[in-house]
């Protein structure tokens, strides 16, 4: 599964006027790749996105899918900052439920999520409602819902975002774990540096609003990766090098 983004740009029709929040943005996604989508924030990261989903339509260009079904479009899942878990089902009739959608019994939609929640380490947890969790928990409810649906790509929209920073870490451990079992391209938005270049093999880095490809720069650190490698010289080394190229960026969009 590849998805061209070819010339995207999307102005938002407002009542101070037209507001651009993106511009001719091109890029190419590549096999079983984590690419990470980093900017300041309102540089249209969740614009993007919601395109790439078929949730926004693009003012200008379009996206191509290739090794999509044969209507042209692929089957994604995505996972937000905001878990949108139903609060009157359980662990596992949530992560189920986009089976059950699809007419599967529910033997086989349990059998499923139950292998899913198990990768996930929410296994005790099955039958718990949203209330009963934490954070963190229903964070990987929602991913888990995701997985369990078998998407073409995975999209990700800073789903870590509103974490502390312990429990932060150990999802991004677990994120790359799944990742690693399932191998499906995943798209990631995030304003972090740390965590695109812990998940990424490639970060992608917009400019200040609007939205435009400023760089990309290749993740050269080995997989398996885990939070561990944040430590090493050759991770500062291109952290301090995004930063480098986005710290103007920042200032742009908070007036300096």
């Amino acid at each position: 599964m590849k998805i061209k983004c070819k010339e995207i740009s999307k102005v938002f029709e407002t009542k101070n006027g037209a507001l651009k929040a993106l511009e001719e943005i091109n890029f190419q996604t590549k096999e079983k790749e984590f690419l990470c989508i980093l900017g300041p924030s309102g540089c249209g990261k969740t614009t993007l996105l919601k395109i790439v989903a078929g949730l926004l339509e693009p003012t200008k260009g379009e996206i191509v899918y290739e090794g999509s079904r044969s209507d042209g479009t692929p089957y994604n899942s995505l996972v937000f900052q905001e878990h949108g878990l139903f609060p009157w089902m359980n662990v596992i009739d949530n992560v189920s439920f986009g089976l059950e959608m699809r007419g599967i019994v529910k033997e086989n939609r349990y059998r499923t999520a139950t292998e899913v929640i198990e990768k996930v380490g929410l296994k005790r947890f099955a039958k718990n409602y949203p209330h009963e969790l934490s954070v963190g928990m229903k964070q990987r409810v929602g991913i888990a819902r995701a997985i369990v649906n078998d998407p073409e790509i995975l999209l990700m929209d800073e789903p870590f975002g509103s974490l502390d920073a312990q429990t932060r870490r150990i999802l991004q451990d677990e994120l790359l774990k799944i990742w690693s079992q399932y191998q499906k391209p995943i798209i990631y938005v995030t304003h972090d540096i740390e965590e695109a270049v812990l998940l990424g093999d490639r970060v992608i880095v917009l400019t200040s609003s609007p939205g435009r490809i400023k760089t990309e720069v290749d993740i050269d650190l080995p997989r398996p990766r885990d939070t561990e490698v944040m430590d090493s010289e050759a991770f500062v080394k291109i952290k301090m090098k995004i930063w480098l190229l986005i710290k103007d960026e920042v200032r742009k969009t908070i007036g300096q």
